[in-house]
């Protein structure tokens, strides 16, 4: 068989080189489009995921107040690049908000890349949650503020003194953030004044 033949085969029964190079670089195209959204999906769902976590450990703190008839704070301790979020008994005449004791505090920890923000953000992007529910006047208390449950299972903000106070109907909602270090994500658990929780995440323009 001559040399003519024999590229007449290869390029009827076979991809030439071009052809497997465009391929290529069609996939490969396609991943760099694909592969960030899939990350940025995964973090979003880490976020969604962590929030709900804290979401449920302040409806605990909440059930403990009011079976036993105490105040109950939600704190945060941070050890080893994991932030831990717990639960503390506290009364208006406790001079520290949050104690933490290894084995015997009710708590949970956060994913490594994920800690509480030190305040609301202040930006666009994102900006800060208002509720469309709740339309009270006042300012909502954010991580800046120790989240208390009272007696009776309403939200507070837990301020120690002599003696301290949790102030109960709140003047407003709560509103408590948390990031992804390594994308950028946001997350918001809101509590109402009622003690409600739900859980938002950021989309780039708004919190769903």
């Amino acid at each position: 068989m001559n040399t003519k033949a024999k590229r007449r085969r290869v390029s009827s029964g076979g991809f030439s080189t071009l052809e497997l190079v465009i391929v290529v670089a069609i996939i490969l195209i396609a991943a760099a489009i694909a592969i960030p959204n899939a990350i940025r999906i995964w973090y979003n769902m880490e976020l969604r995921a962590t929030g709900n976590e804290v979401a449920d450990l302040m409806q605990r703190a909440r059930i403990l107040a009011a079976k036993s008839n105490s105040y109950y704070t939600v704190c945060y301790s941070t050890s080893g690049g994991v932030q831990t979020v717990y639960l503390t008994q506290v009364t208006l005449s406790s001079t520290s908000a949050c104690t933490y004791s290894a084995g015997t505090s009710v708590s949970i920890d956060l994913a490594r890349l994920i800690s509480a923000a030190s305040g609301a953000p202040t930006g666009t992007n994102p900006s800060a949650y208002a509720s469309s529910i709740d339309t009270s006047s006042g300012t909502p208390c954010d991580n800046t503020c120790t989240l208390a449950f009272s007696q009776r299972g309403l939200p507070c903000q837990f301020v120690t003194g002599t003696p301290g106070t949790c102030t109960t109907p709140a003047a407003s909602y709560f509103v408590y953030y948390f990031q992804a270090n390594s994308s950028n994500g946001w997350a918001a658990v809101a509590v109402s004044k009622a003690g409600r929780t739900q859980t938002y995440t950021w989309n780039g323009s708004s919190w769903n």
